[in-house]
């Protein structure tokens, strides 16, 4: 009898067999097939999705793949359900299955040129999927931007949490010091309104100016966090904690006192400059910066001081000037977004940088696992997603999104992918063995 039990598989893996099995024809699709299918879905949508929506008894185009409207109105799930299958699910399934070969053969040939080339032809097509799926409505739009900004927040934070082994609490200060001198920069130069009179350059020059704005924020940030880390890295221990903490709080005060940018009712009229190209040029551009920031010689320096401060010391790595380095360079990146964030919103008050915006990102960071790029990736558009397909329960959202946390923190401590190497290179290789004579640049 014992025998037989053990023998007999369990629910979990029979589940885990299915899934197999279904899956064991994907493993040979590339990223490219993916970002080929996923670009045909979205253009089906953009062809016939209206037309399929109201045939099938919804009013519109499902803004999240029908998860908005199956919890708003129970009644239409199964039409939310087929729409999403009929113009996702079946397409992806079907065009990334039989174009496998060609998508192999295509990205085989790409791996032969020097990976900037090949990088250039995966993000044209990503941006492609984003842009025409975000074309549908404006919703979707805001939505992705809000996403984008929260993968630059959130791998930010990583670097300071995940890859340095420290807990800080004041990224939602220095978003919030970002986001103010990227706004003032802005409106005081380009907007005419009330508070600060003609704009003093033509607007027409804004576009061109607002990565300056942007990282003037980002330096500023920058050098707001060097209040927390003359202090805290003296220390050892949960010190850090209390006094991120503090200084969050401190800066939140600060801007509801500071009149001339609005006090507690906050200050508008940002100009339309975060853009979904900008936006997700931003964030290209971060991922790749702090990609190579992590795994480069201050990266495995930062490990080490996670392990252990003292044999980093005795390894002669001046540990001091690592942990600051690292905590300016996360301020940096968390002061841009705060900008970005701003002129998406355009409007910002000093309660959008509070200890929500602080649980948010904590929750993000964890959520998609530490010390991992790849994981605060996921981690960010996956629960900024969540979030948003959850709004329609209102108090309820905030039930079932902290117990899922727990579940997460349970089963898996460290996160969905902790501690896995983003690959530039081996993610746009063709699905098998690499192709011989492929060289690419190094990252």
């Amino acid at each position: 009898m014992t025998t037989n039990s053990a023998s007999t598989p369990t629910i979990r893996q029979r589940i885990r067999a299915l899934f197999s099995r279904i899956w064991e024809p994907y493993r040979s699709v590339p990223l490219l097939g993916w970002l080929i299918a996923a670009l045909v879905a979205v253009g089906l949508e953009q062809l016939v999705g209206l037309p399929l929506a109201r045939g099938l008894g919804l009013t519109k185009i499902p803004a999240l793949f029908g998860a908005v409207v199956i919890l708003s109105k129970p009644a239409l799930t199964p039409s939310a359900l087929l729409f999403t299958t009929l113009i996702y699910i079946l397409p992806i399934g079907i065009v990334a299955r039989f174009t496998a070969p060609l998508t192999n053969r295509i990205a085989a040939k790409l791996a032969e040129y020097p990976l900037v080339v090949t990088a250039l032809v995966h993000l044209v097509l990503l941006y492609a999927v984003l842009h025409i799926w975000c074309d549908i409505t404006d919703y979707r739009l805001l939505v992705a931007r809000l996403a984008m900004i929260s993968i630059i927040l959130t791998l930010s934070l990583n670097v300071v949490n995940g890859y340095m082994g420290e807990f800080s609490c004041s990224h939602p200060g220095f978003m919030s010091i970002g986001a103010y001198v990227a706004s003032a920069f802005t409106i005081v130069l380009f907007v005419s309104e009330n508070r600060f009179g003609e704009a003093l350059l033509p607007p027409a020059l804004g576009p061109y100016m607002f990565p300056l704005a942007l990282m003037l924020g980002g330096l500023i940030s920058a050098f707001g966090a060097l209040l927390v880390a003359i202090p805290s890295f003296r220390t050892r221990g949960d010190y850090l904690a209390i006094i991120s903490l503090a200084f969050m709080f401190i800066v939140k005060s600060f801007f509801e006192n500071m009149e001339v940018v609005g006090g507690a009712r906050g200050i508008s009229n940002q100009p339309d400059y975060a853009t979904l190209p900008i936006v997700f040029l931003w964030t290209i551009l971060s991922i790749w910066i702090i990609n190579n920031f992590v795994r480069s010689t201050m990266g495995k320096a930062l490990n080490a001081v996670r392990d252990g401060e003292l044999a980093a010391n005795a390894m002669t790595v001046d540990t001091r000037k690592t942990k600051m380095t690292a905590f300016l360079f996360a301020a940096f990146w968390a002061g841009v977004a705060g900008g970005l964030f701003a002129h998406v919103l355009r409007y910002i008050n000093p309660d959008s940088f509070g200890i929500r915006k602080l649980a948010e990102v904590l929750a993000m960071v964890y959520f998609g696992g530490l010390n991992s790029v790849t994981g605060s990736v996921v981690g960010a558009v996956g629960l900024s997603l969540i979030s948003e397909a959850l709004r329609p329960l209102d108090i309820f959202k905030w039930i079932i999104i902290p117990i899922m946390l727990i579940l997460i923190m349970i089963y898996r401590p460290t996160g969905l992918i902790a501690f896995t190497e983003f690959n530039v290179e081996k993610i746009f290789l063709p699905k098998g063995r690499a192709p011989e004579g492929a060289e690419h640049a190094s990252a």
